[in-house]
């Protein structure tokens, strides 16, 4: 085993270069899946990594409950510098058990109190309009027999035309048809996991909110109309996203709140002009690329990175499993 069980660690910087590559040369929907199945699965194997080294490390600390067999030498030796590996593991995975915590904490409080704001106002099918003359849009889920709503204020509403708002909100619709906050969640915890995906969370947000601006227009059947209504909302927008509800057009960090909103920062204001261009092209090919173009290698060096991560943490489960059967007494 020896260094390999370090290999899950440092795996992620393969995912780095792909991200970008995807979510320009991809269709936004394959690459929303394709990248989240990959900062899940990369997340996943060095949450197992640290725990893995958090076992040995700890079995060396005198007076702990583990069997004694586990300090044996034949199990030191499989761990390089195992004392200070197993010590770093543990403050490792504390760690990330905390920031992961946070980020469910921020996201379940945000929602609940989206709900509360909502929950008054008159019924106006899946369309929830707030009294705000702050501009802002997010799609909210449902949860506890709440039914998924589209939260709109008026002061979003009254910076675009008609054709512009049924934009907007078709483009809400289609983060809640693809449960993109369950995806956005999903990403937030990886990069929580494993700082080295905090890129690829980014690229996910980007191709989350491409994904719906391609699902709205279709349903406005003018890319065009659609393109418009992301930039006047970006330029009027001033505050931040909800923590893990995807918004329509939010700026970067830092900037103003509104009232009804979260305290997270969305994503940034320079993914709004990508999107934007692309609106003003033509729709993107659902067919999966060529294995020789830029995307199709972007898809492969992902799942080799992927793969090899995977089989990485499993043999170095598998190998340590062996070690410390072999180690404990009957």
């Amino acid at each position: 085993m020896r260094f390999a069980v370090f290999l899950p660690l440092v795996l992620p910087l393969t995912a780095l270069p792909v991200a970008r590559l995807a979510a320009d040369h991809l269709h936004p929907r394959t690459a929303t899946r394709l990248l989240t199945a990959v900062a899940v699965v990369l997340a996943a194997c060095s949450t197992l990594c640290l725990a893995l080294l958090m076992v040995v490390g700890t079995a060396q600390v005198p007076g702990n409950p583990l069997p004694d067999g586990w300090a044996d030498p034949e199990v030191r030796d499989e761990v390089p510098h195992v004392r200070l590996t197993g010590t770093l593991a543990i403050a490792g995975l504390l760690a990330v058990v905390a920031a992961a915590a946070v980020v469910v904490r921020r996201a379940c409080r945000v929602r609940s109190a989206a709900r509360r704001a909502v929950r008054e106002l008159p019924a106006q099918g899946d369309v929830a309009v707030l009294p705000d003359d702050e501009p802002y849009a997010f799609a909210l889920p449902g949860a506890g027999g709440e039914k998924p709503r589209v939260v709109v204020s008026t002061g979003m509403l009254r910076c675009l035309t008609p054709p512009e708002q049924h934009a907007l909100i078709a483009h809400e619709r289609a983060h809640l048809t693809g449960r993109h906050h369950r995806v956005l969640l999903a990403a937030r915890l990886a990069a929580a996991s494993q700082p080295l995906l905090r890129p690829l969370r980014t690229a996910i947000g980007y191709t989350v909110e491409r994904w719906a601006d391609e699902e709205a227009a279709q349903a406005v059947g003018d890319r065009r109309t659609t393109a418009r209504a992301v930039g006047k909302a970006a330029l009027a927008t001033r505050g931040s996203a909800p923590e893990g509800l995807p918004a329509f057009a939010a700026p970067a960090p830092g900037a103003g709140r509104g009232s009804a909103r979260g305290s997270a920062p969305g994503p940034v204001r320079g993914a709004v002009p990508r999107r934007v261009a692309a609106l003003m092209g033509p729709m993107p090919d659902t067919a999966w690329p060529a294995p020789r173009s830029r995307a199709g290698l972007a898809a492969i060096v992902a799942a080799a990175g992927t793969t090899v991560s995977v089989m990485s943490a499993a043999n170095a489960t598998v190998a340590l499993f062996v070690i410390l059967k072999a180690a404990t007494p009957l």
